[in-house]
């Protein structure tokens, strides 16, 4: 098959790509002129210098796709990016529903976010069945996931082949940009982290994700959504999972959560001057603190999805980012660890 992927260069995306080569077949990676390829350099596919926020680009880009994976877009923690979200997220995508109509594309496999779903309260299991409302989400993130996803649902409506997949947090190796908690698994080596905040959320490793959406591509049903979430554990519970793979001891106090929302609210002006990736904000204090009770039943159900334990992604995330940058790059306490033996997944 000829596949296009936006977003080639992200996380799950570079991982799709490999997954996708994997199976033999022919990829095609979107990259805008402006992005860095590193994440998939050296790999067997075709680079297209296209960007989802000029549809004139997508036109040829898509032409002899049978399938295109559709992940690029802006995740953003701090406020002050609305504009970018709604230019990306939302018309972008809108640009990529409308290429692939104009382009015949058989089918679109779109990644929103479990964020895009409305929250229901404590204790009740977020499943597929309940709304996708950019007016009843939390923050503008999760609102420009809302209002892509119903983007799609209109392209459906228009007849178009499409499936939509929901990943909760995503962790695991590959992390070339170093993403929200690639940041933490760094901060943690490094020996930066002095405490941790409280709260539980659902982490799928990034590989399973990934074979998720090939799973989707391939099994789901049209105009169906699928939640690939993975295993919900604690903020504590991911620090003493850390220090058993690294050696390193962990951060024993916990930030109450009135301070963490006080912190959080001034965290964005401190990233900014120190010019370095948020690791919490106000949005990821109340996200932790959210209902992170999801379910994956329908995607092992109907597409044979089987995620991985947090324990293996995180053991494989710290061992990648130990192999894969300078010493110069890590805290002199994490060097004495990166010439020895880490605990790694089988």
């Amino acid at each position: 098959m000829n596949i296009v992927v936006t977003g080639a260069t992200g996380h799950i995306g570079n991982v799709l790509v490999r997954e996708l080569l994997a199976k033999g077949e022919n990829v095609r990676a979107l990259v805008p002129p402006f992005e860095n390829d590193l994440p998939i350099r050296g790999l067997n596919v075709d680079v297209v210098a296209a960007d989802v926020c000029d549809a004139a680009s997508l036109n040829s880009a898509f032409e002899g796709a049978d399938a295109v994976y559709h992940l690029a877009g802006i995740i953003a923690i701090i406020p002050g990016k609305d504009e970018l979200l709604r230019r990306v997220n939302v018309e972008g995508t809108r640009n990529v529903v409308d290429a692939c109509l104009a382009a015949g594309v058989g089918r679109l496999v779109y990644t929103s976010s479990i964020h895009a779903i409305q929250e229901p309260p404590e204790g009740i299991v977020i499943n597929e069945t309940f709304p996708v409302d950019p007016d009843n989400v939390i923050g503008p993130y999760a609102r420009s996931k809302a209002q892509a996803t119903l983007e799609v649902r209109k392209g459906m409506e228009r007849g178009l082949n499409a499936v939509i997949v929901h990943p909760t947090g995503v962790i695991g190796p590959f992390d070339f940009r170093i993403s929200e908690m690639g940041q933490l698994v760094l901060d943690f080596i490094r020996g930066k982290l002095k405490a941790y905040l409280d709260g539980a959320y659902d982490f799928a490793d990034v590989r399973d994700v990934a074979h998720g959406m090939t799973l989707a591509c391939s099994k789901g049903r049209a105009g169906e959504s699928y939640i690939l979430s993975g295993e919900r554990v604690s903020i504590k519970q991911i620090m003493e999972l850390l220090e058993e793979t690294s050696g390193i001891k962990a951060p024993k106090f916990k930030v109450p959560a009135w301070l963490a929302h006080t912190a959080g609210k001034l965290a964005p002006i401190y990233y900014r001057i120190a010019r370095s990736k948020p690791l919490f904000t106000d949005y990821s204090v109340d996200v932790l603190r959210s209902n992170s009770r999801v379910t994956s039943e329908k995607a092992r159900v109907e597409l044979g999805y089987k995620p991985r334990s947090v324990h293996e992604s995180i053991c494989d995330s710290v061992a990648w980012f130990l192999q894969n940058l300078t010493p110069a790059q890590l805290a002199p306490a994490v060097r004495r660890i990166q010439s020895g033996d880490v605990a790694t997944s089988r």
